[in-house]
């Protein structure tokens, strides 16, 4: 299934619409209401540890109530679960690294992230940081992926220009709320990284590879930053 499939197959799936659904999937004062909900709701949770990605639920409350189809929010079961965590997990590992040792040292980015450091050899906090991560694959790919893109698809269209300006904005948008807990070096990172995600994206229209590899890449963010190898890692190619 290509990703325009989904939105002209929406009419025939949306039969006996009522008017909450309708106003959900517009973009009258409901609509835009909507999405300023999902975007400000962000995660819950106490201090750093995530406890519910409550952007991502809400989107799924929003589909359910919209009755807008889930392979619009690009929960598309894959054709082989094991490969596509496999691809996903290896994906989002060597992304990570390679970010770390090339990407993030050519943008002049501090070797150490200040904001996440106390992670650095803290057994205490690790399974809460954990725990965060993987919620952030699910939650962080449901908003700034699946939501977002289905809206640009019925704002814009599902031309080849009107999906790459919805990566870039998406992309913007999803290295923006990194700046508050991360600050510049943050904003590079996921503006980066939402760009490479959400091109993925545009071209299957598939969600779970990308939430496999967000998990991951995080994971081996926190993996880096616990054995305290960051400085190594960024200093490996360009001393």
């Amino acid at each position: 299934m290509t990703p325009d499939s989904s939105i002209r197959e929406r009419p025939a799936a949306l039969s006996g619409d009522n008017g909450l659904a309708a106003r959900l999937r517009g973009f009258g004062a409901v609509g835009i209401l909507s999405i300023f909900a999902i975007l400000l709701a962000g995660n819950i949770g106490a201090g750093s540890v995530v406890a519910l990605p409550a952007g991502g639920l809400l989107v799924l409350a929003w589909a359910r109530l919209s009755r807008t189809p889930w392979r619009a929010l690009g929960y598309v079961s894959p054709k082989n679960w094991i490969a596509t965590l496999a691809s996903g997990i290896a994906f989002g590992i060597v992304f990570k690294i390679l970010m770390k040792m090339l990407i993030m040292p050519l943008l002049r980015a501090p070797p150490v992230n200040p904001a996440y450091h106390y992670l650095a050899g803290n057994r205490a906090m690790l399974p809460g940081a954990v725990w965060t991560m993987l919620i952030a694959g699910f939650g962080e790919e449901t908003v700034f992926r699946g939501y977002l893109f289905e809206r640009g698809a019925r704002l814009l269209g599902c031309r080849a220009a009107a999906r790459a300006a919805t990566v870039l904005l998406t992309s913007a948008l999803f290295a923006a709320v990194h700046y508050a807990d991360q600050g510049l070096m943050g904003v590079e990172q996921a503006a980066i990284t939402g760009l490479v995600f959400g091109t993925i994206f545009a071209g299957t229209g598939s969600i779970f590879f990308l939430m496999f590899a967000h998990a991951a890449f995080d994971l081996t963010a926190v993996a880096i930053i616990y054995w305290d190898v960051e400085s190594k890692l960024a200093h490996f190619v360009f001393r």
